[in-house]
């Protein structure tokens, strides 16, 4: 029975029933817990619906997907469930295996003793996914990498379900690119031992799979891996395959974006719950008849960078018009008063800010922060004479330290290089990309916690509307933000009212109750779509 037929009338009609008789109940709290009954139902609705898209031909870039009708910015083109994912092996402990979110305690699967949850809710929403690989596991006595485990677990959904597992699917796993045959020397000597290792693996009960069909699942999982972030949006915690996306193109100024939805696995009914699903959610209007794009790499690269990027991880050359024009690329290399300064300046301070950078990286890493801090200061005081606001070099310093600075609590001096870092992003991305809205969430977040309400409700504003775009209203980051925004918004109107007393109730609040230590800077801000190398 397809997923369509499966989602669309048994599990929608249970949902419906289930509407029908908390309507009902003469329960309080009947109102709410309809509420999001009925919003889980019309989520899973829109995971099997591909009526928005259509696979066609492009002239230079192979398959395509594009709109059947306009759209309006922030609209949900599809979304789509994994046909699999597994969870990064450095991460392993620290992330849920179902859900995919970062949590200090977790529970270890009893059998295999290498699966995490949050709960047994995870794990039973997860069992079906875990069961096979869980009993290879524990014949293996360890787990493989996460490229096998991705391997196994694709072939194992594909065993149960068959190469198409719903109505909605538009294109197969055979059918998606691996791009073997071009892969460099070394990359094809680490497939060969992902393959040996995946056939240690395998258990010999299951259906048998020649090198070749082997070795394609390891070359799509490359080129189409998604990149499955963390609950902040901000760590790049695993990998996972969506067929429908696999065929969306890039572009380095593209029309859409993907986020990652967690689901919600919190309420007691399981009848109640809701699928981890990427969404594609358009950043701009689109015409019937436009090719949806999507952005494969962070922009923030000149266009030669950003080109070899591609050519060396997806194989293909980028011919959009930011590449082949250069766009923005002048603002990129900025330099200041620029007459003034020789080549020879502005080659010297870039070297070393690329050598002091490898420093910063390796500091943190390690944990010592304020060997980061001094660092960035140290390399600022080059910089800033030297190169303009918008040169990525800078940018990238101001990045380290604003995040660095915020966690060890001085909020005063991270934000201002949080402040000068997002004015920098406002002229280099597009109005609505998904790492600007982050990138100002937090440089709003730091300016209200070093007592710059002003400018902070300001920057939370501003995030709050490219967020509810790239990611929508019911996702846990823009919930977070609205909160965070309306508290914000209240300490403003106090501000304006008695500017005096506010800075004395805060001063009073702070030393009750200290600001609890954020989150620790991490390695890997999510900037790639897929994984790639």
């Amino acid at each position: 029975m397809s997923l369509l037929l499966w989602s669309g009338e048994q599990w929608g009609v249970s949902k419906y029933r289930a509407c029908i008789s908390l309507a009902s109940s003469n329960s309080s709290s009947t109102s709410t817990v309809l509420s999001s009954v009925l919003r889980s139902l019309i989520s899973d609705m829109t995971l099997v619906t591909m009526e928005n898209v259509e696979v066609f031909d492009t002239e230079k870039k192979g398959r395509g997907l594009r709109a059947t009708k306009d759209l309006a910015a922030g609209q949900v083109v599809f979304a789509e469930p994994s046909l699999a994912a597994v969870v990064f092996d450095s991460l392993s402990q620290q992330v849920c295996h179902s859900c995919f979110r970062r949590q200090d305690k977790l529970h270890r699967c009893a059998q295999c003793r290498f699966a995490h949850y949050c709960d047994r809710t995870c794990q039973r929403a997860c069992w079906e996914e875990h069961k096979q690989e869980c009993t290879a596991i524990k014949k293996c006595g360890k787990a493989p990498n996460e490229n096998v485990r991705l391997a196994a677990r694709i072939l194992w959904r594909i065993e149960r379900s068959g190469s198409i597992i719903s109505d909605g699917q538009l294109t197969t796993v055979e059918q998606l690119q691996d791009h073997v045959t071009d892969m460099a020397p070394n990359d094809l000597k680490e497939l060969k031992v992902n393959v040996h290792d995946f056939l240690d693996y395998w258990p010999h009960n299951s259906q048998k799979h020649g090198v070749d069909s082997i070795s394609h699942i390891f070359g799509v999982i490359n080129c189409n891996g998604f990149t499955l972030s963390d609950q902040r949006g901000l760590q790049a915690v695993g990998v996972g395959l969506f067929p429908n996306l696999c065929l969306v193109n890039h572009n380095c100024w593209p029309n859409c974006t993907v986020i990652l939805n967690h689901g919600n696995q919190m309420p007691l009914n399981a009848l109640f719950h809701t699928q981890r699903r990427i969404e594609l959610r358009t950043l701009e209007r689109i015409s019937e008849g436009d090719e949806l794009t999507v952005s494969y790499i962070d922009f923030l690269n000149v266009s030669s960078e950003r080109q070899r990027i591609l050519r060396q991880q997806y194989f293909f050359d980028c011919t959009c018009q930011h590449c082949t024009e250069h766009l923005k690329d002048d603002l990129m290399m900025a330099v200041k008063d620029s007459n003034k300064k020789s080549d020879q300046d502005v080659k010297e301070v870039t070297e070393f800010n690329v050598k002091t950078l490898e420093k910063i990286e390796k500091a943190r890493i390690e944990g010592n922060y304020k060997e980061v801090v001094k660092l960035g200061r140290e390399t600022l005081e080059r910089l800033e004479p030297v190169l303009g606001d918008t040169n990525l070099y800078l940018l990238r310093v101001l990045s380290v330290a604003s995040e660095v600075l915020s966690y060890l609590h001085d909020f005063s001096e991270a934000a201002g290089y949080a402040r000068r870092m997002v004015e920098g992003y406002m002229k280099l991305y597009h109005p609505n990309n998904a790492q600007l809205g982050m990138a100002t969430m937090r440089a709003g977040v730091t300016l209200w916690q070093a007592g710059q309400i002003e400018a902070g409700h300001s920057m939370l504003c501003k995030a709050n509307g490219i967020l509810m775009i790239t990611h929508g209203p019911s996702h846990s980051i823009t919930k977070d933000l609205e909160a965070i925004r309306l508290q914000a918004e209240m300490e403003l109107q106090m501000f304006q009212q008695n500017e005096a007393a506010y800075y004395s109730l805060r001063e009073a609040a702070l030393k009750r109750q200290p600001m609890s230590n954020l989150a620790e800077p991490l390695d890997d801000n999510v900037r790639k779509l897929f994984r790639g190398k």
